[in-house]
């Protein structure tokens, strides 16, 4: 049977484009795991929210010396509200701002360092860039905020294993 070399190549080009759509989406996941590892990463160790904030998010925190931080498992903000939250702190609740130039220029609240004398903010443990802070969000969106109690099986999902710290969690 003679099949015209156009249908061949038009078959061929079809298979292609669904093999690349799966592909993207493929790698679109892979890409957004990986963020999120990055931004836990991030969230435990760089940016220490840990600290303020406990390991879970839920503002049991790791250091006893560090204010008390909010419990982000419970929080209602959005996206666009927690990467400000990250950027610029909170003026008067002991939140730090982790971007480098947050009050230099007006861009946090409309703010500059010279008219926050009344209430001083605390020193981030490192500033962090903006693709920092996206995966921050990330991994907070994907397994802290709206999530509820950290119990154990959310515990082995957040950790994506069963770390003995997952047997200590009381339901």
């Amino acid at each position: 049977m003679f099949i015209p070399k156009y249908k061949v190549l038009l078959k061929t080009i079809r298979y292609l484009v669904i093999f690349g759509i799966c592909s993207s989406i493929h790698l679109v996941y892979a890409l957004d795991n990986t963020s999120i590892e990055f931004g836990m990463d991030l969230f435990l160790n760089k940016a220490n929210c840990q600290s303020c904030h406990g390991w879970s998010g839920d503002g049991r925190k790791t250091d006893n010396q560090m204010p008390d931080g909010a419990n982000l498992r419970e929080s209602a903000l959005d996206r666009d509200m927690v990467v400000t939250a990250i950027k610029c702190g909170r003026p008067g609740n002991n939140m730090p701002a982790f971007d480098r130039l947050a009050y230099s220029d007006g861009r946090c609240y409309g703010l500059l360092k010279s008219q926050m004398s009344a209430t001083p903010m605390p020193d981030p443990p490192a500033t962090l860039q903006n693709r920092e802070i996206e995966a921050i969000v990330d991994f907070l969106f994907a397994k802290v905020i709206k999530q509820g109690k950290m119990n154990q099986e959310k515990c082995v999902q957040f950790w994506g294993g069963n770390p003995p710290l997952c047997g200590l969690i009381t339901q």
